[in-house]
């Protein structure tokens, strides 16, 4: 059992990152326990976990690391290096960093559902309450200002990238393609926004993807209001008609 706290990371082969966590006291992997699997995202599986001590409820988000020797995945490093900095009540809360052997562990505040599974779960001829679809879109864009202000895009909004809990909240999640666009970076690549939501500049192949987030919020506003996507392309070109149509 290796503990990450100040995190010392290595990136593949490059120097050692050094990522400090606000968690003062000192956690390991033996003080949560895995409840079940709830999800598998690009980079990794997620389990909903319960600290022993505290019984809080927790998200496990494991990254299989492909050797300890080439270190952690840069993908890895990026969301938490992002997460650190965006503390909001709109956003998901990164509570530790933990690494068990070659296996990354992000430790995120649990809620229970997605937007996707709540949409899926109003019956058959019934809408959203109007003003649950305001307060949701008003804290969505409340989220996605707040990462704006600090340079960083989401770049994958979707509905199921969006966790409610039972109290109205809702949260932007997943950052795992995220990037702070304030620093010259690489071509982004298009195979990022989930088709429906995927703005025109990223179909036609544009690399200045600063209002990408604006437009996936307009798209699943629609979908708050209709409870079906608003464009709904089978592939890029077929996306592209749907919307200049």
């Amino acid at each position: 059992m290796r503990l990450v706290k100040d995190v010392d990371l290595k990136v593949s082969g490059q120097k050692v990152v050094r990522l400090p966590l606000e968690n003062k006291q000192k956690a390991v992997m033996e003080d949560y326990l895995k409840i079940e699997k709830i999800g598998e995202g690009t980079y990794g599986v997620v389990y909903k976990g319960r600290h022993k001590a505290t019984g809080q409820v927790v998200a496990m988000k494991k990254i299989r690391l492909e050797s300890e020797e080439e270190g952690v995945p840069s993908t890895a490093v990026r969301e938490v290096s992002l997460l650190q900095e965006l503390k909001h009540p709109n956003v998901v809360r990164l509570l530790d960093v933990l690494m068990q052997e070659s296996r990354l562990y992000l430790i995120f505040e649990f809620l229970s559902m997605d937007l996707k599974k709540y949409l899926d779960s109003i019956p058959s001829g019934q809408y959203m309450d109007p003003m649950l679809v305001k307060s949701y879109l008003y804290q969505i864009l409340e989220g996605i200002y707040f990462c704006h202000c600090r340079r960083v895009l989401h770049r994958d909004l979707k509905p199921q990238n969006l966790l409610i809990d039972n109290k109205g909240v809702i949260k932007l999640a997943d950052f795992g393609l995220a990037r702070a666009f304030g620093v010259p970076v690489r071509v982004y690549t298009h195979e990022v926004v989930t088709l429906w939501y995927r703005a025109p500049e990223v179909l036609l192949g544009s690399t200045i993807f600063n209002p990408v987030d604006v437009w996936s919020t307009g798209t699943i506003f629609a979908e708050l209001a209709t409870k079906k996507p608003l464009f709904h392309g089978d592939s890029e070109i077929d996306q592209l008609f749907r919307i200049f149509r």
